[in-house]
């Protein structure tokens, strides 16, 4: 089984949106809130005798304190270990012996699990669910073995990861004071920290009933649905609402610049730029921009330095939706005897023929199409569609934001995307990490 701490890096989060033409991504969704606070979403999909069932927990790395940096990835694997009913391994030995499968997620603002299973199956997945939420197993044997998965995951992922170890450098540089400074995967020497009790605690206050959102897609009924999820969930006590996470992030007035030197073929570049949140204004544009600079071979990036200038092996855009004000991540390694100068000032040209007003609509066009064609893609089947509905509510209050995402995306004309370049790209706002493969002088 899979688990993971956030995304792959370089992989763009796409806004969802819906065909031309389209009014929304998907039906109706019934909403129901249990007597305890939980908030389930149920979407009725009869074209297969499978549902999925999504849970989103309001929690992630923004929740934690250095000290503890780590454990809600910790608990992502921790959440698969057993509960007073279920022993160690039960869980997935159920769902895989039905053909379906679960996995979970990790990242700044939220934690999710999910499970793909037949329609047969939906009183056992609720029993499953329902009492790892009631009884989670947190045992002195839990804890270590999951402490040494996860540490043993950052060594591979981060340690020894050439563009895993610029992406934690960038980020722990880039900021002072936002909780987004520490890796979602935590620094070990914290993961060596965590106590029993920290777990304990943790899961109390975050993994209530009254910080989660479910979704159910697929062959279900909804009439029946609803009162099995009272009638399983429902005598789980709410918990009081976590603190509030605030951001106490100053405004940056200049240039940072760090230099990595560790184990690798060739050097490469990584820039951070301070950006926006998802709820901001600005938000679509800055995707728009991203898909004009990275997505696929005829992008502004790829073109500009992979094809003409043959000076990148890879340039890539990053730029994920935050709860507070994030970055825009721009990563490109270096072809043999190319000095990263020269990655740094071709990827600052890009960006400037964008700010100086440089763009097409045919460019604006062709990265709102590549938006919706993978946000179509995403929504194909019932994992796809009980994410987007699970995630919008926990972003932004209200499921039913994926419906205007597309009207968002279609409303970025060529002056957004050069307002937003010149905006957010500037030299006082940024952060450069540079490696240097350790055999070079």
């Amino acid at each position: 089984m899979r688990r993971w701490a956030g995304p792959a890096i370089g992989a763009g989060f796409l806004l969802m949106a819906a065909p031309a033409g389209s009014a929304q991504l998907v039906p109706p969704v019934q909403r129901h809130s249990l007597s305890n606070g939980m908030t389930v979403l149920i979407l009725e999909d009869h074209s297969a005798p499978t549902f999925c069932y999504m849970s989103y927990f309001k929690v992630g790395s923004r929740n934690e304190r250095p000290g503890i940096t780590g454990i809600s990835h910790l608990f992502e694997h921790m959440m698969f270990n057993g509960s007073a009913r279920f022993g160690p391994k039960v869980f997935d030995r159920l769902i895989e012996s039905g053909g379906g499968y679960s996995n979970g997620s990790t990242w700044t603002d939220y934690t999710n699990y999910y499970e793909e299973v037949s329609s047969e199956a939906l009183e056992t997945v609720l029993e499953l669910e329902s009492d790892r939420m009631r009884s989670l197993l947190i045992t002195p044997e839990n804890l270590e073995q999951e402490r040494s998965i996860v540490k043993e995951e950052r060594r591979l992922r981060t340690d020894n990861s050439t563009d895993g170890k610029l992406f934690e450098l960038l980020t722990a540089n880039a900021f002072l004071a936002s909780p987004y400074r520490w890796p979602v995967v935590g620094w070990e020497p914290d993961l060596d920290n965590i106590t029993l009790e920290d777990c304990k605690e943790y899961f109390r206050t975050y993994y209530a009933p009254n910080n989660a959102v479910v979704a159910i897609v697929g062959d279900v009924q909804a009439a029946r649905v609803a009162p099995l999820m009272q009638k399983h969930f429902g005598d789980i006590p709410s918990q009081p609402a976590p603190r509030p996470v605030i951001d106490a992030e100053p405004p940056q007035k200049g240039e940072k610049r760090v230099v990595h030197r560790m184990q690798a073929e060739l050097p490469a570049v990584m820039i951070g730029y301070k950006s926006v949140d998802f709820r901001h204004d600005d938000y679509p544009a800055t995707e728009v921009l991203r898909a004009i600079v990275s997505e696929g071979e005829s992008s502004r990036f790829y073109q500009s330095l992979v094809y003409d200038k043959q000076i990148a092996t890879e340039t890539w855009a990053f730029f994920r939706p935050t709860l507070h004000r994030g970055l825009f991540i721009i990563y490109a390694q270096a072809k043999p005897e190319t000095r990263p100068e020269a990655l740094e000032a071709a990827l600052y040209d890009e960006l400037a023929r964008l700010a100086g007003g440089g763009t097409a609509d045919r460019e604006v066009q062709k990265a709102r199409n590549q938006i919706r064609a993978a946000a179509t893609r995403e929504l194909k089947d019932n994992a796809g569609r009980a994410d987007r509905m699970a995630f919008y509510e926990v972003m932004t209050g209200d499921h039913a934001q994926m419906n205007a995402v597309l009207d968002r995306i279609d409303k970025v004309t060529k002056d957004d995307v050069t307002r937003v370049a010149r905006t957010w790209f500037q030299p006082e706002g940024r952060t450069v990490v540079t490696l240097v493969p350790d055999d070079e002088p």
